[in-house]
Protein backbone atom coordinates (compact mmCIF):
# COMPACT_ATOMS: atom_id res chain seq x y z
CA UNK A 1 0.00 0.00 0.00
CA UNK A 2 0.89 3.82 -1.04
CA UNK A 3 0.42 6.72 1.14
CA UNK A 4 0.60 10.47 -0.62
CA UNK A 5 -0.51 13.03 2.00
CA UNK A 6 -0.77 16.66 0.45
CA UNK A 7 -0.03 19.74 3.16
CA UNK A 8 -2.89 22.20 2.30
CA UNK A 9 -2.55 25.46 3.70
CA UNK A 10 -5.20 27.28 5.73
CA UNK A 11 -5.32 29.69 2.57
CA UNK A 12 -7.79 29.02 -0.40
CA UNK A 13 -5.96 27.54 -3.79
CA UNK A 14 -6.91 26.92 -7.06
CA UNK A 15 -6.69 23.95 -9.46
CA UNK A 16 -5.52 24.77 -13.35
CA UNK A 17 -6.89 22.64 -16.23
CA UNK A 18 -4.14 22.59 -18.69
CA UNK A 19 -6.09 23.49 -21.56
CA UNK A 20 -5.55 26.27 -24.32
CA UNK A 21 -8.12 28.12 -22.29
CA UNK A 22 -6.82 28.13 -18.78
CA UNK A 23 -9.40 28.16 -16.34
CA UNK A 24 -9.16 27.91 -12.38
CA UNK A 25 -11.51 26.41 -10.12
CA UNK A 26 -11.31 27.68 -6.92
CA UNK A 27 -11.28 25.08 -3.45
CA UNK A 28 -12.83 25.76 -0.35
CA UNK A 29 -10.47 26.80 2.40
CA UNK A 30 -9.23 24.02 4.56
CA UNK A 31 -7.64 23.63 7.61
CA UNK A 32 -5.81 20.32 8.01
CA UNK A 33 -3.65 18.13 4.86
CA UNK A 34 -5.49 15.79 2.37
CA UNK A 35 -4.11 12.35 2.60
CA UNK A 36 -4.91 9.85 -0.25
CA UNK A 37 -4.69 6.05 0.59
CA UNK A 38 -3.82 4.14 -2.53
CA UNK A 39 -4.30 0.07 -1.75
CA UNK A 40 -3.72 -3.02 -4.04
CA UNK A 41 -6.54 -5.20 -2.06
CA UNK A 42 -9.54 -5.99 -3.11
CA UNK A 43 -11.73 -3.70 -1.07
CA UNK A 44 -9.22 -3.05 0.97
CA UNK A 45 -9.17 0.90 0.42
CA UNK A 46 -8.74 2.98 3.40
CA UNK A 47 -10.80 6.45 2.85
CA UNK A 48 -8.88 8.83 4.35
CA UNK A 49 -9.24 12.09 2.45
CA UNK A 50 -11.34 14.84 4.07
CA UNK A 51 -13.11 15.75 0.27
CA UNK A 52 -13.74 13.22 -2.82
CA UNK A 53 -11.28 14.62 -5.07
CA UNK A 54 -11.31 12.01 -7.63
CA UNK A 55 -9.10 13.14 -10.02
CA UNK A 56 -6.56 13.94 -7.88
CA UNK A 57 -6.22 10.54 -6.26
CA UNK A 58 -6.47 9.10 -9.59
CA UNK A 59 -3.15 10.93 -10.95
CA UNK A 60 -1.44 10.56 -7.09
CA UNK A 61 -2.00 6.39 -7.40
CA UNK A 62 -0.93 6.72 -10.77
CA UNK A 63 2.23 8.48 -10.16
CA UNK A 64 3.19 6.24 -7.21
CA UNK A 65 2.14 2.76 -9.90
CA UNK A 66 4.62 4.39 -11.95
CA UNK A 67 7.54 4.64 -9.30
CA UNK A 68 6.64 1.28 -7.90
CA UNK A 69 6.97 -0.08 -11.44
CA UNK A 70 10.08 1.58 -11.86
CA UNK A 71 11.36 0.62 -9.08
CA UNK A 72 11.10 -3.27 -9.89
CA UNK A 73 12.33 -2.83 -13.57
CA UNK A 74 14.30 -5.62 -14.41
CA UNK A 75 17.43 -3.73 -15.37
CA UNK A 76 20.80 -5.96 -14.92
CA UNK A 77 22.84 -4.09 -12.54
CA UNK A 78 26.70 -4.08 -12.21
CA UNK A 79 26.36 -5.77 -8.58
CA UNK A 80 23.58 -7.94 -9.48
CA UNK A 81 23.73 -11.42 -9.15
CA UNK A 82 23.96 -13.49 -12.58
CA UNK A 83 22.38 -16.89 -13.14
CA UNK A 84 25.26 -19.67 -13.06
CA UNK A 85 27.38 -20.06 -16.42
CA UNK A 86 24.81 -21.74 -19.41
CA UNK A 87 26.89 -25.26 -20.15
CA UNK A 88 25.21 -25.90 -23.74
CA UNK A 89 27.86 -26.70 -26.15
CA UNK A 90 26.36 -24.47 -28.58
CA UNK A 91 25.79 -21.55 -26.24
CA UNK A 92 27.76 -19.13 -28.26
CA UNK A 93 26.45 -19.84 -31.45
CA UNK A 94 22.94 -18.88 -29.85
CA UNK A 95 23.84 -14.95 -30.88
CA UNK A 96 23.67 -15.88 -34.74
CA UNK A 97 20.36 -16.62 -33.72
CA UNK A 98 19.28 -14.16 -31.44
CA UNK A 99 15.99 -13.01 -29.68
CA UNK A 100 12.85 -11.26 -30.53
CA UNK A 101 10.82 -12.17 -27.76
CA UNK A 102 9.77 -8.58 -26.52
CA UNK A 103 13.01 -6.76 -27.59
CA UNK A 104 11.71 -3.92 -26.37
CA UNK A 105 11.70 -4.75 -22.44
CA UNK A 106 14.22 -7.53 -22.23
CA UNK A 107 11.70 -10.01 -22.10
CA UNK A 108 12.81 -13.87 -22.91
CA UNK A 109 11.83 -17.26 -22.18
CA UNK A 110 15.63 -18.16 -21.65
CA UNK A 111 18.36 -15.86 -21.91
CA UNK A 112 21.20 -15.67 -23.89
CA UNK A 113 24.66 -16.44 -22.64
CA UNK A 114 27.19 -15.52 -24.95
CA UNK A 115 29.67 -14.56 -21.64
CA UNK A 116 33.42 -15.41 -23.06
CA UNK A 117 32.48 -16.15 -26.17
CA UNK A 118 35.17 -15.25 -28.61
CA UNK A 119 33.99 -13.96 -32.43
CA UNK A 120 37.49 -12.38 -32.76
CA UNK A 121 38.67 -11.92 -36.20
CA UNK A 122 36.20 -14.30 -37.47
CA UNK A 123 33.90 -11.88 -39.39
CA UNK A 124 31.08 -13.21 -37.33
CA UNK A 125 27.63 -11.59 -39.20
CA UNK A 126 25.49 -10.61 -36.76
CA UNK A 127 24.36 -7.64 -38.48
CA UNK A 128 20.85 -6.84 -37.74
CA UNK A 129 20.33 -9.88 -34.95
CA UNK A 130 18.33 -8.60 -31.71
CA UNK A 131 19.94 -9.26 -28.66
CA UNK A 132 17.55 -8.76 -26.16
CA UNK A 133 18.91 -9.20 -22.03
CA UNK A 134 21.61 -11.20 -23.32
CA UNK A 135 24.49 -11.64 -21.16
CA UNK A 136 27.71 -10.46 -22.96
CA UNK A 137 30.58 -9.98 -19.97
CA UNK A 138 34.00 -10.85 -21.07
CA UNK A 139 33.09 -11.40 -24.94
CA UNK A 140 35.19 -10.71 -27.66
CA UNK A 141 33.52 -9.00 -30.56
CA UNK A 142 36.08 -7.29 -31.94
CA UNK A 143 35.75 -9.37 -35.53
CA UNK A 144 32.00 -9.05 -35.79
CA UNK A 145 30.13 -7.24 -37.73
CA UNK A 146 27.41 -5.79 -34.87
CA UNK A 147 26.08 -2.76 -37.03
CA UNK A 148 22.39 -2.79 -37.18
CA UNK A 149 22.37 -4.82 -34.11
CA UNK A 150 19.34 -4.08 -31.52
CA UNK A 151 20.61 -4.63 -27.59
CA UNK A 152 18.22 -3.94 -25.08
CA UNK A 153 18.97 -4.46 -21.44
CA UNK A 154 21.82 -6.14 -22.48
CA UNK A 155 24.91 -6.90 -19.83
CA UNK A 156 28.17 -6.41 -21.46
CA UNK A 157 30.71 -5.19 -18.58
CA UNK A 158 34.40 -6.03 -19.40
CA UNK A 159 33.08 -6.68 -23.35
CA UNK A 160 35.00 -5.81 -26.41
CA UNK A 161 33.79 -4.21 -29.73
CA UNK A 162 34.30 -2.25 -32.67
CA UNK A 163 31.48 -1.50 -34.94
CA UNK A 164 27.96 -0.41 -33.65
CA UNK A 165 27.42 1.86 -36.58
CA UNK A 166 22.93 2.08 -37.52
CA UNK A 167 22.71 -0.02 -34.06
CA UNK A 168 20.37 0.68 -31.29
CA UNK A 169 21.70 0.22 -27.85
CA UNK A 170 18.83 0.67 -25.27
CA UNK A 171 19.90 0.20 -21.20
CA UNK A 172 22.95 -2.02 -21.95
CA UNK A 173 25.75 -1.79 -19.45
CA UNK A 174 29.19 -1.45 -20.84
CA UNK A 175 30.73 -1.46 -17.93
CA UNK A 176 34.84 -1.57 -17.99
CA UNK A 177 33.91 -2.26 -21.51
CA UNK A 178 36.89 -2.20 -23.89
CA UNK A 179 35.67 0.14 -26.98
CA UNK A 180 38.63 0.94 -28.03
CA UNK A 181 38.63 3.06 -31.38
CA UNK A 182 34.91 1.47 -31.62
CA UNK A 183 32.47 3.03 -34.33
CA UNK A 184 29.19 4.30 -32.72
CA UNK A 185 27.99 6.18 -35.94
CA UNK A 186 24.44 6.82 -36.45
CA UNK A 187 23.42 4.77 -33.35
CA UNK A 188 20.77 5.18 -31.30
CA UNK A 189 22.49 4.92 -27.37
CA UNK A 190 19.37 5.35 -24.66
CA UNK A 191 19.56 4.25 -21.13
CA UNK A 192 22.86 2.64 -21.71
CA UNK A 193 25.84 2.96 -18.94
CA UNK A 194 29.91 3.56 -19.61
CA UNK A 195 31.20 3.13 -16.50
CA UNK A 196 35.38 3.01 -16.32
CA UNK A 197 34.58 1.56 -20.36
CA UNK A 198 37.58 2.42 -22.16
CA UNK A 199 36.75 4.77 -25.22
CA UNK A 200 39.72 5.97 -26.49
CA UNK A 201 39.43 6.94 -29.83
CA UNK A 202 35.89 5.98 -30.20
CA UNK A 203 33.75 7.52 -33.52
CA UNK A 204 30.37 9.61 -32.12
CA UNK A 205 29.51 10.74 -35.52
CA UNK A 206 25.76 11.07 -35.16
CA UNK A 207 25.46 10.00 -32.71
CA UNK A 208 21.60 9.83 -31.41
CA UNK A 209 21.09 10.51 -27.44
CA UNK A 210 19.22 12.12 -24.50
CA UNK A 211 20.59 14.88 -23.23
CA UNK A 212 20.82 13.28 -19.07
CA UNK A 213 22.38 9.96 -21.14
CA UNK A 214 25.12 13.04 -22.41
CA UNK A 215 25.77 14.48 -19.70
CA UNK A 216 26.57 10.95 -18.26
CA UNK A 217 28.66 9.48 -21.26
CA UNK A 218 31.07 13.16 -21.08
CA UNK A 219 32.43 12.24 -17.61
CA UNK A 220 34.46 9.56 -19.07
CA UNK A 221 37.33 10.61 -19.18
CA UNK A 222 38.87 8.31 -21.06
CA UNK A 223 37.00 9.43 -24.84
CA UNK A 224 39.34 11.58 -26.82
CA UNK A 225 38.87 15.83 -27.56
CA UNK A 226 37.61 14.47 -31.15
CA UNK A 227 34.96 12.36 -29.73
CA UNK A 228 33.97 14.75 -27.17
CA UNK A 229 33.54 17.62 -29.80
CA UNK A 230 31.60 14.97 -32.04
CA UNK A 231 29.41 14.36 -28.84
CA UNK A 232 29.26 17.98 -27.83
CA UNK A 233 30.88 17.43 -24.27
CA UNK A 234 31.32 20.79 -22.51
Amino acid sequence: MATLSIPLSPNSFCLRSFTPKSQVFPIPKLHSSLTITCSARDGSESKRSLFNFKEIKNVACGILAVWALNATSPVIAANQRLPPLSTEPNRCEKAFVGNTIGQANGVYDKPIDLRFCDYTNDKSNLKGKSLAAALMSNAKFDGADMTEVVMSKAYAAGASFKDFSNAVLDRVNFEKADLKGAVFRNTVLSGSTFNQAQLEDAVFEDTIIGYIDLQKLCTNTSISADGRAELGCR
